[in-house]
């Protein structure tokens, strides 16, 4: 089981004086996520933060300069903006980090590498003095191998880290001025090691990807489950590597293989499985599937730690079907902030807002990016389902035409995939938000190749895309590779381009159209939410009254729908996004988003009660079947 202990390691951190760092070591075998290569070693205690106004630390040297004077203890994850809503903040800099560590073993035949689960957002790392790894993009892990030749086996090591939080227009998601010169750029640009940061152990062999994948051909049938495992030599000669791996209580031979010396190699076999318990919401059963990977005479090198449920996602005459079941999510949209950490949250955060959720009566939870391990995790164990998304948000036309722009997005959707395709939890691989509402060969292009890649990567999913809801936009030819598609929608809180959706009248029929453009699609609502902030008349907006008069009136309309797949709101708990920015509320708190139904202090807005009514007396899992 996955254990219940909420980590603060980080904000616990006691802070050593300056001159103590080179002493403040600080690696534990608390890794705050139990999937994955094990051999990881949390590499928390104290940092060291200097920040670069002027950007002058690379030419000054700062990844080899001994001296401590300039910088700061702090703790990782870490945010240097957390509590800084200036515009300058939110436009982002660059800022260094040191942490000195040592070994946990001298042993020469071990590697090691460090893993990053999120650096936001181009990051430059330094061992000892030396370049040994660059990386481009948040909200995904990566890891940097350590060259031998840099390594102090028995020394103390300093690990150094360049961030630049800086955004360009061809970034996920991009950066941009308003019509004003307001800086906009998607949600709160933080900066900084924004989630933990691991030194990982290869005793030669590793595992580069494992993949267990079930498939479920109807709720009565028996699984297949297929693993499919790709290695990775780390050692000078050759070797011969037994794979075993584990379903449940049962002990399964996955073949022998010979890796040559810095060289990859493949393993896949399938079983099947009789009378398989099934995962589901009302049993969100887990089979126990971890990988070894045993050399002669030297036993088990390396285990792959999964879990993973047995179940069925499809999507089937225009319904996302779950063990054969329709379904009629309901949910909510988070962000990972708070008041103190802004991005860099802990566990304890995690499990607030999961608790949240659940208390709503929610099924399915979304982000505009993909999440720390943690929720999918505990959304496993939990029974709830994932919109599981890349940061291609509206990215315009002109930049989304550019090569090394689609690559890098088609690079983010498959490090996303391969790092949750474990998770029985994750239900749906989205490609985007928002991009242009009139998609032409640029957007189909991406479209086409992106759902493309989804598929092959992992067959079992389906592959959606959320949509700004326009009637306007009218049907889309351009959507035919998705399987589902989601509509933001916000009818009779933004007006949108000339008015369309200012009347909320008008959301049942524009609901319909959907439909009838895509009637072999699941469609969810992906988005809606009116901002509150104060009290006031139902009439005004931004006023709990009318925050709760929007959430009944958009639910009741879902309700006249039997055939919707889910609806989601936006969002659970507040969040920062941008200077200036006001959600279409007359008496706005900038930079806070403040649609959500919590505030960003944790406190409930009376709209809360009303979704948690509407969510508990919805049949989420198995209702109507068949309606169309």
């Amino acid at each position: 089981m996955l254990r219940r202990c909420l980590l603060l390691t980080f904000a616990a951190a006691v802070l050593l004086p300056a001159s103590a760092w080179a002493q403040s070591d600080g690696l534990t075998t608390n890794a705050l996520y139990d999937g994955g290569n094990t051999g990881k070693y949390l590499m928390g205690g104290q940092w060291l933060l200097r920040l670069d106004p002027n950007d002058q630390g690379q030419k000054d040297g700062w990844a080899r300069d001994p001296a401590t004077a300039g910088w700061t203890p702090v703790a990782v994850p870490n945010a240097w903006n957390a509590q800084d809503s200036s515009d300058a903040s939110f436009a982002g800099g660059v800022g260094w980090y040191r942490k000195d560590f040592k070994l946990p073993s001298a042993a020469r035949r071990l590697s090691w590498v460090v893993r990053f689960e999120s650096v936001n957002y181009r990051a430059r790392i330094y061992l000892n003095g030396s370049l040994i790894g660059k990386n481009t993009g948040a909200y995904l892990p990566f890891e940097v191998r350590v060259p031998a030749s840099t390594l102090k086996r028995s020394g103390t090591n300093r690990l150094v880290m360049r961030v630049d939080s800086r955004r360009f227009p061809t970034d996920f998601p991009p950066s941009g001025l308003s019509t004003t010169g307001t800086p906009t750029g998607g949600w709160w640009n933080y900066g900084g090691l924004l989630r933990e940061v691991y030194l990982r152990k290869i005793d030669r062999i590793d595992f580069n990807t494992v993949n267990v994948r079930p498939d479920l051909p109807c709720a009565t049938c028996d699984a297949t489950v297929t693993y499919r495992t790709t290695l990775r030599n780390y050692g000078e000669r050759a070797e011969r590597v037994t794979l075993s791996g584990r379903l449940g209580r049962r002990t399964v031979k996955l073949g022998t293989v010979i890796v040559g010396a810095k060289r990859f190699a493949t393993v896949v076999r399938s079983l099947k499985v009789k009378n398989p318990r099934i995962w589901q919401p009302t049993d969100p059963y887990l089979y126990t599937t971890d990988v070894s990977a045993s050399i002669k005479g030297d036993g088990v090198v390396q285990r792959f730690r999964v879990r993973t449920g047995i179940r069925s996602i499809k999507v089937v005459g225009g319904r996302l079907m779950l063990n054969g079941r329709p379904t009629n999510l309901r949910g909510f949209g988070i962000h990972e902030d708070s008041p103190d950490k802004g991005f860099a949250i802990g566990n304890a955060e995690r499990e607030q807002q999961l608790k949240w959720a659940v208390e709503a009566g929610a099924g399915m939870l979304r982000s505009h990016y993909p999440l720390h391990p943690y929720f999918y995790e505990r959304m496993d164990e939990l029974g709830m389902l994932a919109w599981v998304e890349v940061p291609v948000y509206a990215v315009k036309t002109q930049y989304l035409k550019r090569k090394l722009v689609r690559q890098l997005a088609a690079r983010e959707l498959e490090t996303a995939i391969q790092t949750n395709w474990n998770h029985p939890s994750a239900a749906v691989w989205s490609i985007g938000n928002e991009l242009s509402a009139r998609p032409g060969p640029v957007q189909s292009y991406y479209i086409a190749r992106a759902a493309n890649s989804a598929h092959k990567l992992d067959p079992t999913r389906p592959v959606g895309y959320a949509v700004a809801g326009y009637p306007s936009a009218g049907c889309q030819p351009e959507y035919a590779p998705l399987d589902v598609i989601g509509v933001n929608e916000y009818f009779g809180w933004y007006p949108g381009p000339n008015g369309q959706i200012a009347d909320r009248s008008l959301l049942s029929e524009y609901l319909d159209g959907v439909r009838q453009c895509y009637p072999d699609k699941a469609v969810f609502v992906t988005e809606c939410g009116a901002e509150a902030n104060r009290d006031g008349p139902v009439e005004e907006k931004g006023t709990y009254a009318h925050q709760v008069d929007f959430v009944n009136y958009h639910l009741g309309v879902y309700a006249t729908k039997p055939w919707l797949s889910g609806a989601l709101y936006w969002t659970l708990q507040e969040f920062r996004v941008r200077p200036g920015w006001e959600g279409g509320n007359p008496w706005p708190s900038s930079p806070l988003h403040q649609k959500a139904v919590i505030f960003y202090n944790g406190q409930k807005k009376p709209a809360f009660a009303d979704i948690q009514r509407i969510f508990k007396s919805t049949v989420q899992f198995g209702a109507r079947a068949g309606a169309r």
